[in-house]
């Protein structure tokens, strides 16, 4: 995985781009600048900085650095993952229409058709693995196809390139999810996607203490709008915040490492278990995606889907049961996560084309021992 300045790798570039030692004192780590003005030379003149709202020194370096990563030329921090993809759904107008995937995230799913589905902005949703689907839901007034690749909950691979020849072909602008993926595995800019999302809180931040959302694209024009969004609209995050995204961003290389050999383990064992009917999990054989995510995927990340063959009552007395793993929403920090999606972050789409089986649980793999995680899933699932 080689890049960035001087051809560094990626986990150099997550350690060094962005993150000079300061100018002034000579400090290793990016300080966290509180200031919320900056004092002007002239009147309209300024040191890059004016007001924090519009720029600050710490979001600046965060900016540069998740950018990189992402092989991007322009990157944009938001206060949360939400944030970002409202920022993006901003550049539309009334009339316009979105296409996104059938299998999502709920709050995606809730903010395009309950909050812009009422300001005049048109949906579908279609399964993005099917080529034809997507062509004949792609009209004269898309302008913005929606992916999430691996999907969540179900985990679906979703063919990068494959989407952006379709809606390229019709003048729609592709916006890739890649919060399950990460730019460690995953590179959505370079197979053809126009707009990178991330939930920063997720596995950027990696630790369960900090909220926050990011944009990458490449485009000039898309980045000359975003950056005006940003600074209109204000949902920034707060230099502390963005402090510890940089941080967390540090060690990301090292932790998906971890997170994908223990969600590896952790998908085979559920594979051969009695009491589990299906595992969805890109790094399985038995994937229906796993040729796709092996040519677009460096490995198979951190999250493992699991269908149990007791349906709901038994997915619910599992997630009761655990003790490694600990119910909770979120996903994509150093501590184990389980969930039921059916009750909890996908409740809110219960009666859409989205809905999920009440006997799905959805794992965010930890860093822990695995020895442990397979212990505990053992003792849960009976």
């Amino acid at each position: 995985m080689r890049g960035g300045p001087d051809g560094w790798g990626f986990e150099t570039r997550s350690i060094h781009v962005g993150q000079e030692p300061d100018e002034a004192t000579g400090a290793l780590t990016v300080p966290i600048h509180l200031a919320t003005t900056f004092v002007q030379p002239a009147p309209g003149e300024h040191r890059g900085f004016e007001y924090s709202r519009s720029g600050n020194p710490t979001r600046a370096a965060l900016e540069s650095c998740v950018a990189g990563l992402e092989g991007a030329a322009h990157g944009f921090a938001f206060a949360s993952g939400m944030a970002a993809e409202d920022a993006v759904l901003r550049l539309l107008r009334p009339g316009d229409h979105v296409v996104l995937g059938a299998d999502g995230y709920g709050g995606t799913y809730r903010l395009i058709a309950a909050v812009y589905g009422e300001r005049g902005i048109d949906w579908t949703a279609v399964d993005m693995t099917d080529e034809r689907a997507l062509a004949a839901a792609v009209g004269p007034e898309t302008r913005q196809v929606w992916l999430e690749t691996p999907t969540n909950p179900l985990l679906t691979v979703v063919d990068i390139a494959a989407v952006a020849g379709v809606a390229h072909a019709s003048g729609a602008v592709v916006v890739a999810d890649n919060t399950f993926a990460t730019p460690y595995l995953q590179n959505p800019l370079a197979l053809g996607a126009d707009v990178v999302l991330h939930s920063a809180t997720k596995y950027l931040g990696g630790h369960s203490d900090v909220v926050g959302g990011f944009v990458a694209v490449n485009d000039d024009d898309l980045a000359e709008r975003l950056a005006f969004v940003q600074n209109a609209a204000g949902a920034v995050p707060a230099p502390f915040d963005c402090y510890m995204l940089l941080r967390g961003v540090k060690t990301l290389g090292v932790r998906m490492d971890r997170h994908c050999d223990n969600a590896e383990a952790v998908a085979t064992f559920l594979e051969g278990h009695p009491a589990v009917a299906q595992v969805l999990y890109p790094g399985l054989a038995s994937h229906r995606g796993h040729d796709v995510s092996v040519r677009q995927m460096r490995r198979g990340g951190g999250m493992v889907s699991a269908v149990v063959a007791g349906g709901e009552a038994a997915a619910v007395a599992a997630v009761r049961a655990t003790r490694v793993f600990r119910l909770a929403e979120s996903l994509g920090a150093v501590e184990s996560l389980i969930e039921q999606p059916a009750t909890m972050t996908h409740l809110s789409v219960a009666d859409s084309p989205l809905a999920v089986d009440p006997g799905l649980l959805r794992l965010s793999v930890g860093i822990e021992t695995v020895d442990d995680l397979l212990a505990d899933l053992d003792r849960a699932l009976g």
